[in-house]
């Protein structure tokens, strides 16, 4: 099946304290844990960044977790089953 439409927002499903977050940017790009190193995927040595929203939910589709944050939130690493991709249609 065919994923459809840019990629508009990636959205965490359980928000912590019930407050949006959205997905952490830095002047790398958007931060992501690699699955392939399990328990230290978190960790700096491991990240992976890329450039665009389409480009991070690729990588969530395979498995990648994505750093989320919001205001006053310390950004935080959230496995795939915790997001929510929202594609234009």
């Amino acid at each position: 099946m065919a994923i459809i439409g840019k990629v508009v927002r990636i959205e965490r499903v359980k928000p912590r304290g019930g407050k949006q977050e959205h997905p952490w940017h830095t002047a790398q790009g958007y931060c992501l844990g690699d699955p392939r190193h399990g328990n230290e995927k978190h960790h700096e040595r491991n990240a992976v960044y890329v450039q665009t929203l389409d480009e991070a939910a690729d990588l969530v589709a395979k498995g990648y977790s994505l750093r989320m944050t919001g205001l006053g939130k310390v950004p935080s690493l959230i496995s795939p089953a915790g997001l929510r991709v929202v594609r234009a249609t």
